[in-house]
C-alpha cells in the first residue's frame, strides 16, 4: 500500500447521504454513529485547511423517485417522516460547506457537483458515507470515469449488509482509486 499525498488545492471532502433518515438505520460493518463521526473528523480537519466539503444528501417525492422495475426495489415509507433529508447535525454543516441534493443512487447524475469540483480546480476527492455499495459506489464510479482521483475512507462509510461493504471496499474500489481509513488520510492531511 503506497502512501497517500493530499494536495489541499486540489482536493475536496465528499459525504454522501448521511442525513437523518439514512444514518439512522442499522449498518454494517460499522456502525451509522461511527461512520458519522469518522465522516465529521475528516469534515473538520479539511474545513480547518480551508478545503472544500460537499455534503451530498437525497431528496426524493413520489414525482422524481425513479419508477425502474427491479427484482429487489428499495422500500421507503410513504410519505417519508419529516426530517428524513436533513443532514445529521453531527456533521456541523457550515456556511462554506457545498450542499448538493440528489434524487437517486449517485451523486453526479442530475446534479452540479461535477460543476463545482471543477470549477473550483479540484481533481481529487476523498469519498465516505452511507451506503458504501449503493450511493458511493454509484459516485465513484462517476467520478473514475470522470477522470478524478479518488480515495476512500473506508471506516467512514458502511452498507446494510459487511458482505457488500466487503465486496465494494475489496474489489472495486482498488480499482478506481485508493482505500485507507480516516486515520491514515487524516495523517496525510498533515
Amino acid at each position: 500500500m503506497t502512501e497517500i499525498l493530499v494536495n489541499p488545492k486540489s482536493t475536496a471532502l465528499v459525504v454522501i447521504d448521511l442525513q437523518k433518515g439514512i444514518a439512522s438505520q442499522p449498518t454494517q460493518p460499522h456502525a451509522a454513529k461511527d461512520v458519522v463521526k469518522n465522516a465529521s473528523l475528516l469534515a473538520r480537519a479539511f474545513r480547518e485547511r480551508g478545503m472544500p466539503v460537499f455534503l451530498v444528501h437525497v431528496v426524493t417525492s413520489p414525482e422524481s423517485m425513479l419508477r425502474t422495475k427491479s427484482d429487489e426495489p428499495f422500500v421507503r415509507p410513504d410519505p417519508l417522516p419529516s426530517g428524513w433529508s436533513d443532514l445529521v447535525p453531527e456533521l456541523d454543516q457550515h456556511t462554506t460547506d457545498i450542499v448538493i441534493a440528489k434524487r437517486q443512487w449517485g451523486a453526479f447524475y442530475g446534479t452540479e457537483l461535477e460543476l463545482q469540483l471543477r470549477r473550483r480546480g479540484l481533481d481529487t476527492i476523498v469519498l465516505c458515507g452511507i451506503s458504501t455499495n449503493f450511493g458511493v459506489e454509484s459516485t465513484a464510479r462517476f467520478a473514475y470515469e470522470f477522470g478524478f482521483q479518488q480515495i476512500f475512507a473506508e471506516d467512514a462509510m458502511a452498507s446494510g449488509s459487511a458482505e457488500g461493504h466487503a465486496a465494494t471496499t475489496k474489489l472495486i474500489f482498488p480499482r478506481m482509486g485508493r482505500v485507507r481509513s480516516t486515520r491514515q488520510i487524516l495523517d496525510a492531511l498533515g
